[in-house]
């Protein structure tokens, strides 16, 4: 199973970006081999459909789960569209949230907001 989440920096230490489409990097983390790799979100800077194109970058590198303080509708739409689960994170630090997911302590994102629509 491979999780995704949108951060700030692309390191391990950086924290968890509040905004999905445009977090700067997505951590990957493939819980079955123990690997993380970051990828840039070049969504990220768009004048519009950031969240749609973020969401095509998580599809297109294999992530079977979210974990994000928050998604936007159309880019929630997508992810659910290629059968990507949706967590809410509970905490700014990554790997936090990937062992809570691990543990069963991450509940589903179930506040999907309408999208900020070309704010950055």
């Amino acid at each position: 199973m491979k999780i995704v989440i949108p951060v700030n920096e692309n390191n391990t230490d950086t924290a968890i970006c509040a905004s999905f489409g445009r977090a700067p990097y997505f951590l990957f983390s493939d819980l079955a081999s123990k690997q993380t790799y970051f990828v840039q979100n070049t969504a990220a800077t768009s004048t519009g459909g950031a969240g749609i194109q973020a969401a095509q970058i998580v599809i297109d590198n294999g992530a079977d789960v979210l974990l994000t303080p928050r998604c936007g509708e159309k880019a929630a739409n997508v992810l659910l569209a290629a059968d990507i689960k949706l967590y809410k994170t509970v905490s700014d630090n990554a790997d936090d949230n990937i062992k809570a997911f691990e543990a069963g302590n991450l509940s589903p994102l179930s506040e999907i907001h309408a999208g900020f629509h070309g704010e950055k």
